[in-house]
């Protein structure tokens, strides 16, 4: 991997250590009381709350709504498997290349405008998707949303690393639960929208616009906000000195990288494919998209338990292992009797698939600073979804050329194995500053 970029300024921040029940981070704008380190008054933090909520609700609409109808967008525009699973590469890809241009905006820019940059990407990129004509004119404008979700990805564990500093568990677990329900509402209820207005799939997509220009608004006011607590001076002086070296040297980052790739792998085949795989087996499109949903809804409430376990715990590998085992049983389940225990399965995938809000919060442990989050966050999300991106393509393959799904989810089974391993190595109890 190349050297990382360019990266925040330090700030100074409390390792992540286990979290008491009633503890409370502090908030600063930079700007308000600088030099000093307090917060601006409670309506700061309401604002970046609400801001984050509102950002994770849009992080993936764009992505399982487009599952959903992924029949009917692939013979409008004339697809064929390999091309889709060419289309259920492209989140992946585009997190991996533009996520790690993130550290460098938020430099420059500071984090909170560039989250709320994205959210206009994501925007835009909905509002113009149901207009394309062709598979190319659709690429590029899930190009363009992606590309917003990409930076807002990499810094919302920088975000509330800098904003709530002994509030990692918790707030990483609201934005991740909010994130869970966003993706399980768009699987849910894209198709019986698509239906109620007429059956165009392009309504169906569009209509998801909507809802992004909502999480542009509370980061407006933040726009100015370039160093996330307190000036930068202040954080030079007080911020504990960074390790040298860079962040490839750490195993700790290598793990935790894939970690997170081989989960997103699961994630993005799971998103693109799942419906597709009920279909093909006899299940109605609409409850083909209420059992993704199922799936993803199942993160609403353990995206918030378990960032806050992990945080409780000395090691996180135990929450890797039982994930990755409840992921091999769903595809089990698939392969034996993919119709008679659907429900069941889904809910297995939905807990196995809640390894994203893990990777989160071990990122915001892994490292002390303020800009090892920075570095570790953008090094581990951006290798890690360039370790994903084939996955989902290999699995259109596979269906394409054996004409059926018990290859593909050999594959996907077979993948938890060496997440399971990895994830244990991630969940050590160090940090990358330790090993670089």
């Amino acid at each position: 991997m190349p050297d990382e970029p360019q990266t925040l300024d330090p700030v100074p921040t409390r390792r992540s250590a286990p979290e008491t029940t009633g503890g409370r981070g502090t908030v600063a704008v930079a700007g308000s009381g600088a030099g000093t380190g307090t917060g601006p008054g409670p309506w700061a933090a309401r604002l970046v709350v609400v801001g984050l909520a509102l950002a994770a609700l849009n992080l993936r609409p764009a992505i399982t709504s487009l599952g959903a109808l992924l029949e009917e967008v692939r013979a409008d525009l004339h697809m064929t498997g390999s091309v889709a699973g060419v289309l259920t590469s492209v989140p992946p890809l585009c997190f991996a290349v533009f996520g790690i241009t993130a550290p460098r905006l938020a430099r420059r820019f500071g984090p909170a405008a560039v989250v709320g940059a994205g959210m206009a990407a994501i925007l835009a990129g909905l509002a113009v998707r149901p207009f394309a004509s062709g598979t190319v004119g659709f690429l590029a404008a899930s190009a363009l949303a992606l590309m917003g979700i990409a930076v807002s990805n990499v810094l919302m564990p920088v975000i509330v690393k800098r904003y709530f500093p002994d509030r990692i568990g918790t707030m990483t677990g609201l934005y991740s639960m909010t994130l869970a329900l966003g993706t399980s509402l768009a699987a849910a209820a894209t198709v019986p929208m698509t239906e109620a207005l007429g059956g165009s799939w392009r309504l169906g997509l569009g209509v998801w616009a909507l809802l992004a220009v909502l999480a542009v608004v509370p980061w407006i006011p933040l726009f100015r906000d370039r160093d996330g607590t307190q000036t930068a001076g202040t954080a030079r002086s007080a911020a504990p000195a960074e390790a040298p070296g860079r962040i490839v040297r750490s195993r700790t980052a290598w793990a935790l990288a894939c970690f997170f790739g081989l989960q997103a792998t699961g994630a993005y085949i799971t998103m693109g494919w799942m419906p597709q795989i009920f279909r093909d087996a006899g299940v109605p499109a609409a409850t083909a998209g209420l059992l993704l949903a199922v799936t993803m809804v199942m993160g609403v409430p353990l995206a918030f338990v378990i960032p806050r376990l992990a945080t409780r715990l000395r090691t996180q590998g135990p929450i890797v292992v039982a994930l990755g085992l409840c992921g091999v049983t769903g595809y089990l389940g698939l392969f034996l009797a993919p119709t008679a225990g659907a429900w069941v399965w889904a809910v297995l995938l939905g807990i196995s698939n809640c390894s994203f809000p893990l990777a989160l919060t071990m990122i915001g442990m892994r490292s002390r600073t303020g800009t090892g989050v920075v570095r570790l966050s953008a090094f581990a999300q951006s290798a890690g979804y360039l370790i994903s991106i084939p996955g989902p393509l290999l699995v259109g393959v596979l269906y394409q050329h054996s004409g059926g799904w018990d290859l593909p989810l050999a594959l996907m089974a077979g993948l938890l194995i060496p997440q399971m391993v990895v994830g244990v190595l991630a969940g050590r109890d160090r940090t990358v500053e330790d090993e670089i």
